[in-house]
């Protein structure tokens, strides 16, 4: 692998068991992905770490994984209190959860396989594409991206960011991206006509911001999945080939395929809480058929609101507010109410901060769109909404 770029060349995944090794790997852009395609051409199972996170968020991810390796700017070498993986263990991939203590999902050698297989035949990739990977490592969006180019020999360019420079530089055809970056992007100005397909995921897509980008040329593909499904496993509304689902108690989406988790990596007990005994993952989302069969997610089960026994969707009371003029983004989350249990909450970045959007304003908006257990109770004015590097909305940091 060049200093940008991946050739492709043989083609990787033949591994159905490695050597039991784990090694994380603190580097970011080619070097990280260099680094990740030797381990796997070794047998070797990856986390990778952000260099970049404070000290103390990478301790705390080592201490929850227990690498046996580490890889940095200085080399490979072994590491202390170590504990191995099993050998189906491909990749360890950090994720959190509502306490905000990292959680290392362990994914499979097949999964990696059967998830890059099938994206490759639901895009219907040729020799004449290439890969561009802009979202980072140690996250599932951007390892899925380096797993794909691996197994199927597609080339890969790997930038540390999405920059317009460095798009306009690559031949790409194919790119991940989420919401955010996509709307940077169109702000900013790449050409994305060189693309013939953006895959979206990580957070819902606007319909507007994808017929936005459609305008310029790619078609855009709205994606589903986890860090524990190595990623995508839903496109437009479809299971990809080897994905089960279906829908559970209170319409939960339920996962079943080579692609789902091993499990949390030293966590039986949360393990134990979403993986049954069929194989079935819980996702804690929400979802629901529409009448041509498309799968719809509609909230996550631990997002939403309930007031007066009347469940609130947050992304269906932020689609409205979004709409008002005065409000550039926001956040709906739930606090504790003495008479409905909990009252909805706004949290609203305001686009003209000296004359904000008040909560009259705002509930006579909402009114023409919502009932009333959806109105907002409270408006909390803030300068920006909590968000992952992949733009996915973080509410445990809201202050509700």
């Amino acid at each position: 692998m060049a200093a940008d770029d991946h050739e492709g060349g043989q083609r990787g995944g033949d591994h159905r068991r490695g050597d039991g090794t784990l090694t994380a790997v603190s580097l970011v852009g080619a070097p990280a992905a260099a680094a990740v395609v030797e381990a796997w051409g070794e047998g070797r199972a990856v986390v990778v770490v952000d260099p970049r996170a404070p000290a103390s968020e990478r301790e705390r991810l080592l201490e929850a994984v227990r690498p046996t390796h580490l890889v940095d700017g200085g080399g490979r070498r072994p590491l202390p209190g170590a504990e191995p993986v099993s050998p189906d263990v491909a990749a360890v991939v950090a994720t959190s959860g509502t306490t905000g203590e990292p959680k290392g999902v362990e994914l499979t050698w097949a999964g990696l396989l059967a998830s890059a297989v099938a994206v490759s035949r639901a895009l219907e990739t040729g020799d004449a594409d290439r890969w561009l990977c802009c979202l980072p490592l140690n996250g599932v969006g951007g390892l899925a991206v380096v797993a794909r180019s691996w197994v199927t020999g597609v080339p890969l360019d790997v930038v540390p960011r999405f920059e317009v420079e460095a798009v306009n530089r690559s031949r790409a055809t194919l790119v991940s991206l989420v919401p955010t970056l996509l709307a940077r992007a169109l702000d900013a100005g790449p050409d994305l006509s060189r693309f013939r397909r953006i895959l979206v995921g990580g957070a819902p897509v606007e319909e507007d911001l994808r017929h936005r980008a459609e305008a310029t040329g790619p078609r855009v593909t709205p994606t589903y999945g986890l860090s524990e499904t190595w990623g995508g496993v839903v496109h437009d509304g479809r299971p990809l080939d080897g994905v089960e689902i279906r829908l559970g108690d209170d319409d939960e989406i339920l996962v079943r395929g080579p692609v789902v988790m091993r499990g949390y990596r030293r966590r039986p007990d949360l393990t134990a809480d979403v993986l049954g005994d069929e194989g079935w993952l819980r996702t804690g989302d929400v979802g629901a058929w529409s009448d041509d069969g498309a799968l719809r997610v509609i909230e996550r089960r631990d997002d939403l609101v309930i007031s007066g026994g009347v469940n609130v969707s947050p992304t269906e009371v932020e689609a409205v507010l979004l709409d008002h003029p005065g409000v550039a983004d926001v956040a709906v989350g739930g606090a504790a109410d003495p008479e409905w249990g909990q009252q909805v909450v706004a949290y609203v970045v305001p686009t003209d901060p000296a004359e904000p959007p008040t909560l009259a304003g705002l509930r006579a908006y909402a009114a023409e769109r919502l009932s009333v257990p959806k109105w907002p109770r409270q408006v909390v004015l803030v300068e920006a909404i909590p968000r992952t590097a992949g733009g996915k909305m973080r509410r445990r940091f809201l202050n509700v």
